[in-house]
Formats: structure tokens, sequence, C-alpha cells
């Protein structure tokens, strides 16, 4: 189907529409967001975030070449989704705690800076 006709479904608001994208943009949206998280399941999960974020911003948009559209929007959503993923897979910020809490847990009476001032007096 050609872009046009994509397009116009978008506009008159039929469900083919992402049918459509799917079939013609896919492939090409899937290869774009397997090359950035190396996942199968996040990468499908991108590829159907993109068909929502086309059927919400066509109407007031049209864009003239679908490619690329469909293309920025997958690159965008896989680049969120790998920080996210990359986040909590580094602790999510919750790294910093956990060492508090170990420290915590050792805990020494005297800290270090005190026992090396001892040993040079």
């Amino acid at each position: 189907m050609e872009d046009i006709l994509i397009i116009e479904l978008y506009w008159k608001r039929d469900g083919s529409a992402v049918s459509e994208s799917q079939i013609k943009y896919g492939s090409y949206c899937s290869s774009i967001a397997d090359n950035i998280l190396h996942s199968p399941e996040d990468t499908a999960e991108c590829v159907n975030d993109t068909w929502l974020r086309a059927w919400d911003s066509m109407p007031p948009q049209k864009p003239s070449r679908l490619a690329l559209f469909f293309g920025r929007i997958t690159r965008n959503l896989a680049i969120d989704r790998y920080r996210s993923n990359r986040s909590q897979k580094y602790g999510g910020g919750q790294t910093a705690l956990c060492l508090e809490e170990l420290g915590k847990c050792i805990g020494e009476e005297c800290p270090i800076e005190d026992r090396l001032a001892l040993r040079s007096s």
C-alpha cells in the first residue's frame, strides 16, 4: 500500500492503518530497535509502541516520508528503553543506598582516618 493511503487511514482513524504499517514498515522498525536493544522482547514492544505513537500523533501531523517518521519514533523509543534498562541494570539509583546500608552493617568504631592519625603520632 502507498504511504499516502496509509496516512489517510490514520487520519480517518481506521484500525487497518496499524496493520498496513506493520506489513510495510514492521521489519524496518524492528531492525532499528533491535540494533539498539539486542532483545527480541524489547524490540517487539518498541515496534508496537511505534504504531501507538503514530496513531496518537497523525491527525495533527501529516508526515511527508512515512519511513522516516516511523524510524524516528522507533529510534527514540528504543533509546529510551535502552537507557531505562541500563539504569535498572546498574542499580537504578539504589547503589548508593545499598552501600550506605552495607557500611552500617560493617560499621567500625574508629574510622580509618582516625586510625591513621593515631599511628603517625
